[in-house]
C-alpha cells in the first residue's frame, strides 16, 4: 500500500507554493479559496505558512489516516513531492517530515 495514503506528515511541515496559472480561476485545477497570494505570480496553499504548518487541503489524522482532499487537483509542487513514495520508499525531505510527527523513515536502501 502508497504510504501517502495514510500519512499526511508533509502536508503539515512545509510551506508550498505554486504558480498563479495552477488556480481555477486562472484556468487550472486548484480551487482558489485553498489559496492565499504570495506574489502577482505566486500562490500559496492555505495554512502551510502557519508556526506549525497544516494544509487546508489534508484531511485527517497525520500517521493514522490522513489524505489530500483535492488529490486530483493538487498544486505541481505537491504532485513532485515524495514521487519515491509509491515504490515504498521516501526521501530526505518525506523522512524529515514524518520525524516531525514521531513517523519512523520510509527511506529504504537500495
Amino acid at each position: 500500500m502508497n504510504p501517502c495514503l495514510t500519512c499526511g506528515a508533509c502536508c503539515a511541515s512545509f510551506r508550498v507554493d505554486f504558480a498563479r496559472d495552477e488556480l481555477q480561476s486562472q484556468g487550472g485545477h486548484v480551487p482558489d479559496g485553498l489559496a492565499v497570494e504570495v506574489t502577482e505570480s505566486t500562490c500559496r496553499m492555505r495554512g502551510t505558512d502557519h508556526a506549525r504548518p497544516r494544509c487546508a487541503a489534508l484531511v485527517g489524522t497525520v500517521g493514522e489516516r490522513a489524505g489530500c482532499g483535492i488529490y486530483e487537483w493538487r498544486p505541481g509542487p505537491c504532485r513532485e513531492f515524495g514521487m519515491l513514495a509509491p515504490l515504498g520508499r521516501g526521501d530526505e525531505a518525506c523522512d524529515r517530515a514524518r520525524a516531525r510527527h514521531g513517523l519512523p523513515p520510509l527511506t529504504q536502501p537500495v
